[in-house]
C-alpha cells in the first residue's frame, strides 16, 4: 500500500519513510493541491510541523484533503501526555487527536516520548532541564518499524499508542556515552520550549516502554 508521508522531509517522516515499502513524502510544496498529491496513496502519516501555531487546524485540513482524495486510513503522530495544560503545542496534539477520532477515517494515533536523538552524545551534553528526571526515550528507528507495523497489519485501528524505546534520566545517558553533561539556561528561542524545558525540569517526560516492546515483539532497542 502507498502511504502519503505528510511532513516527510524532516528527521521524523524521514524516519518513517525509510521503514515502509512504498512511502510518498510529501511537503509544504505539495499542500496548493494536497488532495491531488494523495492521488494513489491508501493511507497517510501525519507529522505536524514543529511548533505550528495552530496545530488543530493544519490537521483540520488535512483530514478534509484525506477525505475529499478517499484516503481512508490514516496514522496521526501525536506526542506523550498530549493533555498537559502547562505545555500549549502537546495540546494541541490533544485537540488534535479529537479531530482525527471524529473524522470518520480508520484512524491510529502514535504518541512518542522525546526522541534519543535529540540528544548529542558525541561531545559534552548541555540541555535546559534537570539531568535527573526520568524520560521515556523513543528511537526513531524503533518509530519507524511501528508505523510499519500499525500500517501494515490488522487490528490498529482505533488504538493509542504512547511510546518509549527506554526508560532514563539524561546523566545515565551520558555517563553509557561517556560525555559530561550539564544543565544550562533555558535559550528562550519559543515560548512553548520554554514551558517545555520548565515542566521538564520538574517532571520529565516518563513513558512506559512495554507497547513499544508488544508491537515489536522484542525487547526495545
Amino acid at each position: 500500500m502507498r502511504v502519503a508521508v505528510l511532513g516527510g522531509h524532516g528527521k521524523t517522516g524521514r524516519a518513517v519513510c525509510a521503514a515502509l515499502d512504498d512511502a510518498v513524502p510529501l511537503g509544504r510544496a505539495e499542500w496548493p493541491d494536497l488532495a491531488r498529491a494523495l492521488d494513489g496513496c491508501g493511507a497517510a502519516y501525519v507529522i505536524a510541523p514543529n511548533l505550528h501555531p495552530d496545530e488543530p487546524a493544519y490537521v483540520a485540513e488535512v483530514l478534509r484533503a484525506l477525505t475529499d482524495a478517499g484516503v481512508g486510513r490514516v496514522v496521526y503522530h501525536s506526542v506523550a501526555s498530549p493533555y498537559v495544560p502547562a505545555m500549549p503545542h502537546h495540546l494541541g496534539k490533544a485537540v488534535s487527536e479529537d479531530l482525527v477520532r471524529r473524522s470518520g477515517l480508520d484512524w491510529t494515533i502514535l504518541q512518542p516520548g522525546a526522541y534519543l536523538q535529540n540528544l548529542d552524545l558525541t561531545g559534552p551534553l548541555e540541555v535546559p532541564y534537570s539531568l535527573d528526571v526520568p524520560f521515556g526515550f523513543l528511537d526513531l528507528a524503533d518509530l519507524g518499524r511501528v508505523a510499519a507495523i500499525v500500517l501494515g497489519e490488522d487490528g490498529h485501528v482505533g488504538a493509542t499508542y504512547e511510546l518509549a524505546s527506554r526508560v532514563a534520566m539524561v546523566r545515565e545517558l551520558a555517563a553509557e556515552a561517556g560525555v559530561e553533561p550539564r544543565q544550562v539556561p533555558d535559550p528562550g528561542t519559543h515560548p512553548w520550549l520554554s514551558a517545555m524545558f520548565a515542566y521538564y525540569d520538574d517532571h520529565g517526560l516518563p513513558v512506559g516502554t512495554r507497547v513499544l516492546e508488544a508491537l515489536l515483539a522484542r525487547p526495545a532497542s
